[in-house]
């Protein structure tokens, strides 16, 4: 799987990064960004006295990307409840920082670079010197934080921004309304974290190795969309998913519990936004396919 679809489907380090600026020395330019030309997607589901919007997001944006229109604004705003992957008020990113120092850090007397064969540490120094830091930097880092920070940067260096990201700005829109979460951040730092660690150099060193090549990945996918183009983006999504089951942990089996919450969630009357990673309501083993396995129809609103 491509690295960037992967970061896609987890919207935990993009919120660590949002709520850590001092990680992310963001100084280059930005780059500019076309405005949305049909919108993102926005699906319902509903029944006689619920009603549950779907909104595929992106993580991380450019600033100058528009995409909120009159559709988004009167489902999100006539909503009760907004419901992201994970809390994202400013204590639980509070949290989330301290959680990812726990998590995140190697045990004492071992540094990454100790981890590395000769040529991957040649790899991974010139890596970090296209972003500007030392070889040392992450040396206190596990391997799947310094690849996650690895691929962040370069994307906010070069003009995304998590706090432009959907949810960020969803949330701005609407700060009084009560919110909710369908995982927690621990639970999704823990798909990384749960790694063993030959595998966690392995999605380090592809961090590392294209470097060059995360943010023309993710233009890509924030082009189809801001046109609102899911299948499309499930092409986009499918290309190099060849790994059946990091696919299931990251994708296919969270849908499924999704699908589930929202079972259960339409016995409550009441409106919800729901506003996930647009990976996860595109294509096949979607949430949408699996309400459809229960029955429940889902309508494309936009």
């Amino acid at each position: 799987m491509k690295l960037a679809k992967l970061l896609s489907l987890t919207a935990a380090p993009f919120a660590l990064l949002a709520a850590s600026p001092a990680l992310a020395d963001n100084h280059a330019d930005h780059a500019a960004a076309a405005a949305a030309s049909n919108g993102p997607a926005l699906w319902k589901v509903a029944d006689e006295d619920t009603t549950i919007y779907l909104f595929g997001t992106v993580h991380v944006l450019p600033k100058e990307l528009e995409w909120y229109d009159a559709t988004i604004a009167e489902a999100l705003t006539g909503s009760d409840t907004v419901v992201t992957e994970i809390p994202m008020d400013a204590a639980s990113e509070a949290a989330l920082q301290q959680l990812t120092l726990s998590k995140g850090m190697l045990p004492s007397g071992t540094t990454l670079r100790s981890l590395l064969t000769p040529e991957q540490t040649e790899i991974y120094a010139a890596a970090m010197a296209k972003i500007g830091a030392p070889a040392e930097a992450f040396d206190p880092f596990k391997p799947w934080l310094a690849g996650l920070t690895l691929s962040i940067l370069p994307l906010m260096q070069q003009g995304y921004d998590p706090n432009s990201g959907v949810e960020k700005v969803l949330l701005a829109k609407v700060p009084e309304k009560p919110r909710d979460a369908l995982e927690t951040a621990e639970f999704q730092l823990g798909i990384f974290d749960g790694m063993p660690q030959d595998a966690q150099v392995t999605f380090m060193m592809e961090a590392a190795s294209g470097i060059d090549e995360v943010k023309p990945m993710l233009d890509r996918m924030v082009e189809v969309w801001a046109k609102g183009d899911a299948d499309a983006l499930a092409d986009v999504m499918n290309e190099g998913m060849d790994d059946p089951a990091v696919a299931e942990a990251l994708l296919y089996s969270r849908n499924a519990n999704w699908a589930e919450w929202i079972d259960t969630r339409l016995d409550t009357p009441g409106t919800v936004f729901i506003a996930v990673g647009a990976g996860h309501l595109a294509g096949a083993k979607s949430v949408q396919d699996y309400l459809a396995q229960k029955g429940i129809t889902t309508d494309r609103v936009k």
